[in-house]
């Protein structure tokens, strides 16, 4: 049987990475968190949904691979899942931020890390206001974090991809999860 392989992609809000992750062909790793739900997500398949105390008894009790607190709200990754898809010789594919993304490799140190640029500050700044989910401080909040985030992206990752279009970028990460697979 193939073995698994770990991939974790990482970026700022705002930049693709569930649109790029849906299109990688492998099994997506669902986060924990205790921010509330939005409109338009569903639980289980954006996040298990969980009040601040919930996610501080997962911890407590060793459930999460991972876990940080981003923007005032717990997230985190089931651990057995990500276990059982692996040993069944999958892609498992970690959405996570950049805290969560060292915390696995240090766990995980075969894991492989992509972050995933925006094209410009301009582009990025766009697409967060076109989702139209948050207020336009919470943007320029989430333009502040990401100005730190991709400084550690930039250092801090095996690989980065920018993300001017979305088949390109998908396809240069299928790439990178090939050579990865050849070397292993």
């Amino acid at each position: 049987m193939e073995k698994g392989l770990y991939l974790v992609i990482s970026g700022p809000s705002g930049v693709g990475k569930d649109t790029v992750a849906k299109k990688l062909g492998g099994w997506i790793s669902v986060s924990a968190t205790s921010r509330g739900i939005r409109d338009g997500e569903e639980e289980g398949v954006n996040y298990f949904y969980h009040s601040r105390e919930e996610m501080e008894a997962l911890i407590a009790r060793g459930e999460l691979l991972e876990y940080t607190l981003y923007n005032g709200e717990y997230y985190g990754t089931p651990l057995q899942p990500i276990r059982d898809h692996f040993a069944n010789g999958e892609l498992v594919i970690l959405v996570i931020e950049v805290e969560g993304a060292a915390n696995v490799k240090k766990a995980i140190p075969d894991a492989v890390t992509v972050f995933i640029m925006p094209p410009s500050m301009e582009e990025l700044r766009e697409r967060l206001i076109n989702r139209k989910t948050e207020t336009a401080e919470q943007v320029e909040g989430r333009m502040q974090i990401a100005v730190r985030e991709m400084e550690i992206g930039k250092t801090e990752y095996d690989y980065i991809v920018v993300n001017q279009e979305i088949e390109q970028a998908v396809s240069d990460i299928l790439k990178i999860v090939e050579e990865e697979k050849k070397r292993r």
